[in-house]
């Protein structure tokens, strides 16, 4: 069996924790090279995996060595360094959010259609057991007509986890574009997107920076979302949630409520009109706290599209859709306006 050869992009927190332990337990992948501006990082990182160091991205793709990327560096570089990746031949995983604007959206994807290479946007949520079983009941008809909802990321922020603390790359606004609604928020709208299985049409949002007086990004932001069918909703992202993370979404409906990643043993509790209560234990989502040996499934199915040569299963496309909500909070946030996505 041919194994896909891999080189990672940014070798921080996310590829350490996530990309390179799934693609290191990935059968079908072989990690070749990884890349980071920070010589000593890129060093340690490719020991740890018995890979080659890179410091200059641009060396890496033209290398010859690889068949896929992980793009895993800050916000404003995902897109020039995706389409790079893409026009050197070799496909693309990116990490959320995917692009800093529409415009490098588009780009992205219209460069994977130009050379026929895969591009995956890593909204790993998509793949929790409690989100899919949830998708699952409410096609189904299970839960009736859906009316609301309530969804929730937040914990305490960056700095506990990331590669450089109260200096990285997440608090600056020139490479991070956007705080925790992008970091956070942006799973949230992918989620919902998916769960439901509507597209969003009307945003508005309040999005404030609250609790990091050494950020210029926000870390604190609540939306108000409307589906096409009528489904109204809110979103809540934050950097400044002290204690246990919280990563819960709760959906009403005609039939009952959803309660998504809001016990500590049942991922999914459904609660029936009837006052019939369902509880399903499907594994907890994973959380910052993880120890690193935590799937998140994101590589597996990125593998798999390039070994199977079949549409990844997040698309440049549904990665744009998630991304046009977060545009449009931060719209909203500065007109003081409900923005239309129409």
């Amino acid at each position: 069996m041919k194994k896909i050869k891999v080189g990672v992009i940014g070798c921080g927190s996310i590829a350490q924790y996530r990309h390179l332990p799934e693609y290191h337990m990935n059968k079908q992948a072989e990690i070749i090279a990884v890349c980071d501006s920070n010589q000593q990082r890129a060093n340690k990182v490719a020991k740890q995996f018995g890979a080659k160091a890179y410091v200059n991205y641009k060396e890496l793709l033209s290398s010859g060595a690889i068949d896929a990327v992980s793009v895993c560096t800050p916000n404003y570089l995902h897109a020039p360094i995706s389409i790079a990746a893409l026009k050197s031949g070799l496909h693309v995983l990116c990490e959320k959010p995917m692009a800093t604007s529409k415009e490098e959206a588009e780009a992205m994807i219209e460069a994977s259609k130009e050379t026929g290479k895969k591009l995956m946007i890593g909204h790993n949520q998509r793949f929790v057991s409690s989100h899919q079983k949830a998708r699952q009941l409410i096609k189904s008809g299970e839960i009736g007509k859906i009316y609301s909802f309530r969804s929730t990321f937040g914990h305490s922020g960056p700095e506990g986890w990331s590669a450089d603390g109260k200096e990285s790359w997440f608090f600056k606004k020139d490479k991070a574009f956007i705080g925790a609604l992008g970091d956070l928020g942006v799973h949230k709208t992918d989620v919902i997107r998916y769960i439901l299985g509507e597209e969003i049409i009307e945003v508005g949002a309040f999005v404030e920076t609250s609790a990091k007086d050494f950020a210029n990004v926000d870390d604190n932001a609540v939306c108000v979302l409307k589906t096409e069918s009528g489904i109204i909703g809110t979103l809540a992202a934050s950097w400044s949630y002290k204690g246990k993370e919280d990563n819960s979404t709760i959906i009403y409906g005609e039939k009952g409520i959803l309660r998504l990643e809001d016990h500590s043993t049942y991922s999914l509790i459904v609660q029936y009109a009837t006052g019939e209560v369902t509880n399903y234990e499907l594994g907890k989502i994973q959380s910052n706290d993880d120890d690193g040996q935590f799937n998140s499934q994101t590589i597996n199915q990125f593998i798999n599209a390039i070994v199977e040569d079949k549409k990844p299963a997040v698309s440049g496309e549904e990665g744009l859709k998630s991304l046009s909500v977060i545009l449009a909070a931060l719209e909203s946030n500065k007109t003081k306006q409900i923005v239309s996505l129409l």
